[in-house]
């Protein structure tokens, strides 16, 4: 992915929060087409809270973001429709409806934005199994398989609509060490084979160096962005004593 690619995302001036209570502000950002971008930071610095904005699951208190060109937090009616039916998000959880099988669950999506036939919806959701590497599984149901088999389970049902934004949320968390690897060359693969840009938010050391094109990273006393660029780049200089701890796995200092 090159350094020349254009913004497919642009969050600009954005503050958010609850109840009159920031949680992060000024926060100004793009996400460039085709690369992998994560977004860092301890716990409870509003990783997450920013992740629900950027899908338009909540609306910021100022600022705008703008998704393939629309403006997620003013689009309403069929435009809205049709931002959403561009992106892909797979959650913590995996957030699968645990009393359908797994091409149930992905049948959904399609049952959602599309008229397709039934047959046709089917065909589609067990080539998204295969594309996971879970082609022999889509007649289980979420309860018989491994965490690891959740999260690709739940990539393949983001990816129903074959979108171009895929959006995931601590993908690797609760996983083992071999587990969350195979999940990061997925991401890699996907990335280079559908040139699906995707936006992760993670705090698993070994997963953003092995997948990150750029990262930001987010602090919960200043809350806003206090550093961004390549992994490596952070790691091996910045002059920011927390962000060295980070990606140093440092303890903070009393």
């Amino acid at each position: 992915m090159g350094s020349d690619a254009l913004p497919i995302i642009q969050v600009s001036d954005v503050t958010v929060g609850y109840d009159h209570q920031i949680v992060l502000k000024d926060v100004t950002f793009e996400v460039r087409a085709g690369e992998v971008f994560c977004i860092l930071g301890g716990s409870g610095c509003g990783k997450s809270t920013l992740l629900k904005h950027m899908i338009g699951l909540h609306r910021p208190m100022t600022g705008s973001i703008l998704v393939d060109g629309t403006d997620i937090v003013s689009a309403e009616g069929e435009e809205r429709r049709a931002l959403l039916g561009r992106i892909g998000v797979a959650y913590q959880n995996g957030a699968l409806f645990g009393s359908m099988t797994l091409i149930e669950n992905i049948c959904l999506v399609l049952e959602e934005f599309t008229s397709l036939p039934r047959q046709a919806m089917q065909t589609i959701a067990r080539m998204k199994m295969k594309v996971v590497g879970l082609q022999d599984a889509g007649d289980r149901m979420p309860s018989e398989l491994s965490g690891g088999m959740r999260k690709r389970a739940a990539i393949a049902r983001a990816l129903a609509l074959d979108p171009k934004i895929l959006f995931l949320d601590e993908p690797s968390a609760g996983l083992d060490p071999i587990t969350a690897a195979q999940l990061d060359d997925l991401i890699v693969e996907l990335s280079q084979t559908l040139k699906i840009t995707f936006v992760i938010v993670t705090h698993e050391l070994a997963s953003i160096f092995a997948v990150a094109d750029r990262v930001i990273m987010l602090d919960k006393e200043r809350r806003t962005i206090i550093a961004r660029g390549a992994p490596e780049e952070l790691r091996d200089r910045s002059d920011d004593p927390w962000v060295r701890q980070f990606f140093h796995r440092q303890a903070a200092l009393a």
